[in-house]
């Protein structure tokens, strides 16, 4: 048999660890679901971003609708098109209908996405890093150092994360960045907690024991082996959670203590919707029904990602 001929019966290489995931995840209907749908949304938050940061909404006041000023003349409280009421007929220029100002409620509705998944994602992110330091070191050395951490971790579940993220807001003012950072302190006791029960049965490993033969310093230990060797969970945790702080946010907005008019909002839009429940439902309903598919989007990958990472699963 020719060389050629040896190397095509041989059997594929086994695939990576992050292949097999990501194959699962592909394979999996309702993760490729939440893929679709979180794909879209960023991208529409990237776009929005751009529009609406650093060209000030240019392209939407040029070729759309401005989402922060109504043109002159909009009726305020328009149906969606093809239906009727006290206000008048719903038409294709406002698709969506408009609101109490007569601003188009499809462009607030596309440019509030960037609250939403700046928030969700920044403060996800900022509060799994510090989560998984925190959850880290406990989890590592124990004894009085893990005593001292959780108690300060616990501090932060024996406040009504409402109460402690009004006390921030208004303390240091109510803007998206103190926003962030407020839900970024109420997301960190999550993943500290998580990563600890990790890390706890991860240092009693031959290899972190081989690690300190070596002599290699505990900063090390925990950098190169404790941390890489216990973020399953906290991955799939953190695309769990962006959906449970993209509600947070959305309930901050709705209080006032999110991002402040006229910058669009989902949770502003629900909280101006409340006096014109009856007469214009659609109102409360378009930023309603995207707050819940966003959720949904990042929940299905959530499921997906702890599917993959389910040892338990594996044929």
């Amino acid at each position: 048999m020719s060389d050629a001929e040896d190397d095509a019966a041989e059997p594929a290489g086994p695939r990576s660890g992050w292949e097999e995931i990501t194959g699962q995840l592909r394979r999996n209907s309702t993760s490729r679901w939440g893929l679709y749908i979180v794909s879209v949304v960023i991208a529409v938050a990237i776009w929005v971003f751009i529009d609406g940061v650093l060209l000030d909404y240019h392209f939407a006041e040029k070729y759309w609708y401005s989402p922060v000023t109504a043109p002159p003349g909009s009726p305020s409280l328009a149906p969606p098109v093809g239906i009727s009421n006290q206000f008048g007929t719903g038409t294709w220029a406002h698709p969506l209908g408009t609101d109490h100002r007569g601003r188009d409620i499809l462009a607030r509705l596309v440019y509030g996405t960037r609250v939403a998944i700046q928030v969700g994602i920044v403060a996800t992110g900022i509060g799994a890093v510090a989560g998984t330091l925190i959850g880290a070191v406990s989890g590592y050395y124990g004894g009085w150092i893990d005593d001292a951490l959780q108690r300060f971790v616990e501090t932060f579940y024996a406040i009504p994360f409402i109460v402690m993220m009004i006390a921030i807001m208004s303390t240091f003012g109510r803007n998206l960045w103190i926003a962030i950072v407020g839900v970024s302190v109420i997301t960190m006791p999550v993943f500290a907690r998580l990563i600890r029960s990790e890390v706890l049965s991860v240092r009693e490993e031959e290899y972190i024991e081989a690690a300190k033969a070596a002599g290699l310093r505990d900063r090390a230990i925990i950098w190169r082996h404790v941390i890489p060797n216990s973020l399953a969970p906290v991955l799939v945790q953190a695309t769990l959670q962006i959906g449970v702080n993209i509600l947070i946010v959305a309930a901050l907005s709705f209080l006032g203590f999110g991002a402040q008019p006229p910058t669009p909002s989902w949770g502003a839009m629900l909280a101006q919707s409340r006096e014109y429940m009856l007469p214009d439902p659609w109102f409360s309903l378009w930023p309603g029904l995207a707050i819940l598919v966003t959720v949904v989007g990042f929940n299905l990958i959530g499921d997906g990602l702890r599917d993959a990472f389910d040892p338990r699963l594996d044929d």
